[in-house]
């Protein structure tokens, strides 16, 4: 076997040890602990709500996702998983006992970051590396790039975006990064590791109430806000240098200082794994448990789109939710979970969904050598962004509409009646 293939084994049998040890029964505390009250809205720290209406506004067609448990389950008796130091109201749950394992760290054993600090473009670029992956958000005037350098160890960002309160999220495991409107219940909510897992997902908790989130699907799965949604707010995930060509006046995360290799992926090889970790359910079996997919949502129904297929058409158009969409896959951007070193990770490009339909013209688009995208038309040219860089619509912006990129297996467990789109 060649040498680099034994280190990634090591590398993955080092992580499952850890992983089954942690897997082990544990017995439940004395009593759970009482449930917090409801936390008073701190004016200080209240959002400016009428940004969270622009934010939505940029994304088209409706941004739930499909209702799998709103049915709340009301039960007095001790849970059978360890509550010591949860002020949670674990009366209140919409999801099975059997479902939540521990995935090794206690509350907070993998730290949010609460207090983040940007940096501009250029002292970004004394670390960071031209096709290394970050989550891009924008509102207002303030665009900010989150490297899955940082986030692969923290997984959590409580931040304010031009008055915007905003939870920026990646669970390694899933390969899911999502961004929350921090909003909720007349309050700014800051969210934090629980330490749990369901399908193989980070399971989050709010400071405010303490009840458990759900990070694939942003749904409240036990405590206070049970089968309650926070909203998603539209993000993507582009390479470093895609980023900074787009918003040369960007800001970036700075490393936090603590002591983390950050550059570095500690899960190395898993995103061509046949197991994903501390999955209890066997993987649809249409594609690869971990074959990336682009998944669209209503709240009734779901759609993946396999990025191998993405790649080989290089736009795919379709209509789902009522809308026309063009779907764009442009190469560079390496994958944070196959090598050592982030940066150094394959090629698996960045995907981005738009509305065709910009202003009285449905656009029709191909795929350009160099990355870019043209429109049957116009003749203009588009980035990856859904910017006209070129051309008769040059500074015109297309619609972006809410997506995700997921492992499939995770994509399939949580939305089991999902589609699989199939080209022809």
């Amino acid at each position: 076997m060649p040498r680099k293939r034994w280190t990634q084994l090591a590398a993955l049998l080092i992580i499952v040890a850890i992983i089954l040890l942690a897997c082990v029964p544990i017995a439940p505390d004395e009593a759970p602990a009482p449930a917090a009250a409801p936390a008073e809205t701190d004016s200080a720290a209240s959002a400016d709500t009428g940004g969270s209406d622009e934010t939505a506004q940029q994304s088209s067609g409706d941004t739930g996702v499909p209702q799998l448990n709103t049915e709340v389950i009301v039960d007095d008796s001790p849970p059978p998983v360890r509550t010591r130091g949860f002020s949670t109201d674990f009366t209140r749950r919409t999801v099975s006992w059997g479902e939540i394992l521990s995935g090794g760290p206690p509350k907070d054993g993998i730290p949010a970051v609460d207090a983040p600090e940007f940096e501009s473009i250029a002292a970004g670029d004394e670390w960071l590396e031209a096709l290394e992956p970050v989550i891009a958000f924008s509102h207002g005037d303030v665009t900010r790039a989150y490297p899955l350098s940082i986030l692969i160890w923290h997984e959590i960002v409580n931040d304010v975006v031009d008055g915007q309160p905003v939870t920026i999220t990646f669970c390694p495991l899933c390969n899911a990064s999502i961004a929350f409107d921090r909003n909720f219940d007349g309050q700014v909510l800051d969210f934090g590791t629980t330490g749990r897992l369901r399908n193989s997902d980070l399971i989050m908790y709010d400071r405010q109430t303490e009840t458990w989130w759900q990070q694939f699907t942003g749904e409240g799965i036990i405590g206070t806000y049970a089968g309650e949604q926070l909203r998603f707010l539209t993000s993507q995930v582009l390479s470093w240098e895609d980023y900074k060509a787009s918003h040369p006046d960007g800001e970036v995360l700075a490393r936090p200082d603590m002591p983390r290799n950050y550059g570095y992926n500690p899960y190395v090889g898993y995103d061509s794994t046949s197991s994903p970790f501390l999955f209890l359910d066997t993987p649809d079996p249409r594609l690869q448990p971990v074959e990336r997919v682009l998944g669209l949502t209503t709240e009734t129904d779901a759609i993946a789109y396999p990025f191998t297929l993405l790649e080989e058409a290089g736009v795919v158009h379709d209509t789902f939710g009522g809308s026309d969409l063009a779907i764009f896959h442009k190469p560079g951007l390496a994958s944070a979970l196959d090598s050592s070193r982030i940066s150094k990770g394959r090629d698996i490009g960045a995907v981005a969904v738009y509305d065709r339909q910009l202003g009285d013209q449905l656009l029709t688009f191909s795929a350009n050598e160099n990355g870019t995208f043209s429109d049957e038309e116009t003749g203009s040219t588009w980035d990856i962004l859904g910017m006209a860089v070129d051309g008769p619509l040059a500074g015109e912006q297309l619609t972006a509409v809410l997506h995700f990129d997921h492992f499939w297996f995770a994509w399939a467990a949580f939305f089991p009646a999902t589609e699989l789109y199939e080209e022809g």
